[in-house]
């Protein structure tokens, strides 16, 4: 609920199509985890899972692009993908970590282009005069897993806490499958991008390592108080609606 909410455009007039910006979506994937590889040294970890990463972006795409009756992936959505692209090499670089040092610097760079880009793809969006749900969601996840992604990295040095900053927005959609009312639509709530974004900041700045410990304990845990109450107002603002019957 709290990540990124911006509508993303498939415009049929530009971009490769719905075979085609999939596809080179997974060669740019391997081809940045070939360089990653090159310069700093992928373990097995790293290349399975930014390999399965890739083939499920792909896939999944692919797929969406189908049901949706889009032609081509839209200027806006080839930002959105360049920045899934990024977010599977900060995968890699995570997977690898577990078995050996990585680079930070080369971690934080990665995770703060793609969330610069976060800002990009709406804009490309909003020029464009397109929006589309596909484009929504698409955003939606990319989002959402380099928080997850980041909040494991975190979470090794602070304390597994962390990872309920990654995982509370995948719990709320296993919750959804047994409680249908938290799948109803949300007014569109500004704090609620605002909330979002802060999420993946103060991660990447959590996972840069610097600044005294007790300081970045402090703005991980106030990011993840602040989440926790974006949370529960989205569930008793569904929860209050879904029994109010509706006004004929």
């Amino acid at each position: 609920m709290t990540v990124s909410e911006r509508q993303v455009a498939t415009t049929p007039a530009l971009g490769g199509g719905t075979i085609d910006g999939p596809a080179i979506g997974l060669a740019a994937q391997f081809a940045l985890l070939g360089a990653l590889g090159a310069g700093v040294g992928l373990s097995a970890a790293g290349w399975v899972v930014g390999s399965a990463y890739a083939v499920v972006i792909c896939v999944t795409l692919g797929r969406a692009l189908r049901r949706s009756g889009a032609t081509v992936l839209g200027p806006a959505n080839q930002v959105t993908l360049a920045r899934g692209i990024l977010v599977g090499g900060v995968a890699a670089l995570i997977a690898d970590s577990l078995l050996q040092p990585v680079p930070v610097a080369v971690l934080v760079i990665l995770s703060a282009v793609a969330l610069s880009l976060d800002a990009v793809d709406g804009q490309v969006a909003r020029r464009t005069g397109s929006v589309s749900a596909l484009g929504a969601r698409f955003d939606m996840e990319v989002d959402a897993f380099l928080i997850l992604a980041l909040s494991i990295y975190v979470g090794r040095s602070l304390g597994w806490w962390v990872l309920a900053i990654g995982g509370l927005r995948y719990a709320f959609v296993a919750a959804s499958f047994a409680l249908p009312w938290l799948r109803g639509a949300l007014p569109y709530r500004f704090s609620r991008k605002v909330v979002a974004a802060a999420q993946g900041i103060v991660l990447a700045v959590a996972s840069a390592g610097v600044g005294p410990r007790l300081a970045v304990l402090a703005l991980v845990g106030l990011s993840l108080a602040v989440l926790c109450w974006s949370f529960a107002r989205d569930i008793r603002w569904l929860w209050e609606h879904a029994r109010t019957p509706a006004l004929s």
